[in-house]
């Protein structure tokens, strides 16, 4: 059944092919277009950073912006695959009135890129830049001292392995608009070229350099640049809050962890993170060696097959073990940018690159522990949650669940049975990712822990499609209600509406002002005007609410539950489960939300009928 659920894509691929074609090529640029209509240099935007002088623009909406600035060192050559360097400083002003390339990835749909890039090495390795989003201030009245505004950090999701910062929905210019706070969005290294630990590479360097996280180190040098420049922007780099989505919050439970962090941020908002990682022996080691197939030592193997210098496997592990550390460092940093993403991404490479247990960067114990002891980890006020329905479109093209009518346009079989599968995967990722984890940081620090859930699904018929029922909530969506930041090109056209834009609308503007309330206090509470209904800390008291559900007035409005998702009350819901057509469907889902857990048994399994998961993304959540 669950096995083919991945060609879920191609299918909403197909729902919008004709919408595609009538309001045509431009949707395909949406990704980076924010500020383009005035992208002239704005004497009053002229700030001096410690790398030389800066001049932005004024965009659109009247906000400044600067774009395209140096973070770090160019990672190329030698520097590939090191900690990011200090950038160089420049002579004269810099002109930062256009966003740099991409970091190195592959052309897709979901990032908003053109056909002719899809499936296609993108990017650049030249790409350590960030973007500054401010309300307009003139170069002589900056604030300071304790007037300077609150800063938001944003970190871009796409998996680690695609997206960037200049996409229209990462525009930070309402929010530092509307509610008088700094944005920095920036591009990390990604991929392989972010997360890669070979063994070989860097004897002598420091534990930074032979981390393999190096896109966790973009991070940190990011926040770095921030605590050093920021201040002339009107920032202040005493109140900084990290924030970012999927990946991004992936990213930022490590540095929650990470001992590099201290002192770099001061807050941290996690939109639909996971607190996942590895020890080092998987990143690095052969696959007979306890290493994972996207290892380090495997990624070699593969390389030395493509290139003509190994006819196999084995004689690829032949000639690894044979070549001094000097000789595998030259070698793999030779290698082409296009050649290491091509193999990277590979059909039998396809795994998500994982952050990995080094010692220096992110401790050798497992995240979940680290939170247990709140003096192994950065102890933030912290905001984290997920959508309702995270998962819901990969099911898509599950023929179990989802029919085709005309042989393209999918419709849900029975939708209680369709709600009630999704709803396990959905929710084994909020337990993951918000619940378990909250339980463990609350019982651990004293700053407060506040989560929540997304709820607000009023998408339209399509062609006769209900997308409120088929996609709900899903993974991302809450991205634009963060930044009020909705693109009005064609997805606009198809998902929002009349019928859907002013509810659309007054949510995004109140999730908006509880974030920016955060980054201001610490605190959601009643947003930046007070008016709203109060976000209240995760608390272990019995009626005193858990999570805040954000939802419109027509859902049932912004409110507090009480109601944790464990995955004990996973298990046990899954358990009593009636509905399942066969004992296999059932053990297929026991397996993938359990497993991992320490509440899968063996035994159990087996007596449900003993089918193994068969998601492969599932592989990454049990890490």
């Amino acid at each position: 059944m669950i096995g083919k659920i991945l060609i879920g894509t191609l299918v909403l691929v197909a729902i919008v092919v004709a919408p595609v074609l009538y309001f045509g090529y431009q949707f395909l640029q949406s990704g980076d277009t924010y500020g383009e209509d005035r992208q002239i240099a704005d004497p009053q935007t002229l700030r001096s950073t410690k790398q030389g002088n800066v001049v932005g623009f004024e965009d659109i909406t009247g906000t400044h912006t600067w774009m395209g600035i140096p973070y770090a060192a160019t990672p190329v050559g030698d520097l590939r695959w090191k900690a990011p360097g200090k950038p160089a400083a420049w002579d004269g002003t810099l002109e930062a009135l256009k966003a740099s390339d991409r970091c190195m990835q592959i052309g897709s749909f979901g990032e908003s890129r053109p056909p002719e890039e899809f499936g296609k090495a993108i990017g650049s390795e030249d790409c350590l830049y960030l973007n500054v989003f401010a309300p307009k201030m003139p170069k002589d009245g900056l604030p300071a001292g304790e007037k300077r505004l609150p800063v938001m950090v944003y970190i871009h999701g796409g998996g680690n392995v695609a997206g960037y910062a200049n996409q229209f929905k990462y525009s930070g210019r309402n929010l530092a608009k509307r509610h008088d706070v700094i944005v920095v969005n920036f591009n990390y290294r990604l991929g392989l070229f972010g997360w890669f630990a070979h063994p070989a590479l860097n004897h002598g360097g420091s534990p930074e350099d032979r981390s393999g996280n190096y896109g966790i180190l973009d991070v940190l040098a990011a926040l770095q640049w921030v605590q050093d420049n920021i201040a002339v922007f009107g920032g202040n780099p005493h109140n900084v809050t990290l924030f970012g989505e999927s990946a991004g919050g992936m990213n930022i439970f490590a540095i929650l962890a990470s001992p590099n962090g201290r002192g770099l941020f001061h807050k941290a908002i996690i939109q639909s993170g996971l607190p996942v990682s590895i020890p080092m022996v998987q990143a690095q080691n052969y696959i007979e060696d306890a290493g994972i197939a996207n290892s380090a030592r495997e990624i070699t193997n593969r390389l030395l097959i493509s290139d003509g210098r190994a006819g196999s496997r084995e004689d690829a592990v032949s000639r690894q073990n044979q070549m001094t550390d000097a000789e595998l460092s030259e070698y793999l940093r030779a290698i082409s940018a296009d050649e290491l993403l091509r193999i990277s991404t590979s059909e039998d490479a396809q795994l998500l690159p994982m952050i990995f247990r080094d010692g220096a960067v992110v401790p050798t114990t497992d995240l979940m522990q680290t939170f247990s002891d709140a003096d192994r980890y950065h102890a933030v006020p912290i905001v984290i949650g997920t959508n309702r329905d995270e998962f819901k479109p990969l099911f898509v093209g599950d023929r179990d669940l989802v029919t085709l009518d005309w042989g393209f346009l999918p419709r849900i079989i029975d939708p209680g049975y369709f709600h009630a599968v999704t709803s396990y995967f959905n929710d084994s990722w909020k337990a993951r990712g918000v619940d378990e984890v909250s339980m463990r940081l609350v019982a651990s620090q004293t700053d407060p822990v506040f989560a929540y859930r997304f709820d607000w699904d009023e998408l339209p018929t399509v062609l006769g499609v209900d997308l409120s029922q088929l996609l709900g909530a899903p993974h991302a969506f809450e991205i634009p209600f963060v930044f009020e930041s909705f693109d009005d090109r064609l997805m606009n056209s198809i998902v929002f509406s009349s019928d859907n834009i002013p509810s659309r609308t007054e949510l995004s503007e109140k999730m908006s002002s509880y974030w920016a309330e955060f980054a201001h206090n610490g605190s959601p509470g009643k947003g930046r005007d007070g008016t709203q209904p109060e976000w209240r800390a995760w608390s272990e008291e019995r009626g005193e609410g858990k999570f805040v559900m954000l939802d419109s007035e027509r859902g049932g409005g912004i409110r507090m539950n009480n109601e944790a998702v464990t995955f004990a009350v996973l298990k046990q819901r899954l358990l009593q489960d009636l509905s399942f057509p066969t004992a296999a469907a059932k053990s297929r889902i026991y397996d993938c939300v359990l497993k991992g857990s320490p509440h899968w048994e063996a035994e159990q399994f087996s007596a449900l009928g003993g089918e193994a998961c068969d998601i492969p993304f599932f592989e990454f959540l049990r890490l």
